[in-house]
């Protein structure tokens, strides 16, 4: 495919970015394939490799699902019509066909009771592909990641039934010491895995476990 040069000046620094971003093979490939987003791609190499979506009928919760990249690729990858889907986010995300959606901050108590009506079981497949913004600090942002993780493995403790896939982002320094513990508690089969669509710079990786 060829490259894309751009033709307006910017600094060295942003352009080097704004090639980087328009040459983007997975970015260039959501557009053609119809992907809200390049993340989309992560979610796909993440169910070749583990096989996530391996059966007829799945309760699947999606937290932090704008704007709905991954949710398309659940669509494509399930027996969506027979299979309960959410995607849940703060920010609003155009309709997909066949898939709910509830605006919601997630992790507020009502929106814990409205998942339990929602789906009135267990879940299969827990997924999260949530960062934190970001301030800069180091040590600042290695406590938010942390609260992040955590507030996602206490929806995953009340929801996700035995031997049910929980997917989630962590990040380089991210999942350490007590916080590995009770991942460790809770998950059997834990794997990491960095999706060759994760950017090569990005401390982004991926925990895929199976309920305990």
């Amino acid at each position: 495919m060829k490259k894309i040069k751009l033709i307006k000046k910017h600094s060295h620094k942003s352009s080097l970015w704004l090639n980087r971003h328009i040459n983007d093979e997975f970015l260039l490939k959501s557009k053609l394939e119809g992907f809200r987003s390049r993340s989309s791609f992560k979610l796909i190499q993440i169910d070749n490799k583990f096989k996530i979506f391996n059966q007829n009928k799945l309760n699947i919760l999606d937290l932090g699902c704008a704007p709905g990249g991954w949710l398309q690729v659940i669509k494509r990858l399930t027996n969506y019509k027979k299979s309960k889907i959410l995607g849940i986010d703060k920010l609003i995300i155009k309709d997909i066909n066949g898939i709910n959606f509830l605006q919601r901050d997630i992790f507020e108590n009502k929106t814990i009771e409205e998942i339990n009506n929602f789906f009135g079981e267990k879940i299969d497949i827990l997924l999260s592909d949530m960062s934190p913004n970001t301030s800069g600090n180091r040590s600042v942002d290695h406590l938010k990641i942390v609260s992040l993780i955590e507030s996602v493995l206490d929806v995953s403790e009340l929801f996700l039934k035995k031997n049910g896939f929980f997917v989630c982002k962590i990040f380089q320094g991210g999942a350490q010491g007590e916080l590995m513990d009770r991942i460790s508690k809770i998950f059997k089969s834990i794997k990491y895995f960095k999706p060759q669509a994760s950017r090569k710079e990005s401390p982004e990786t991926y925990i895929i476990a199976k309920k305990k």
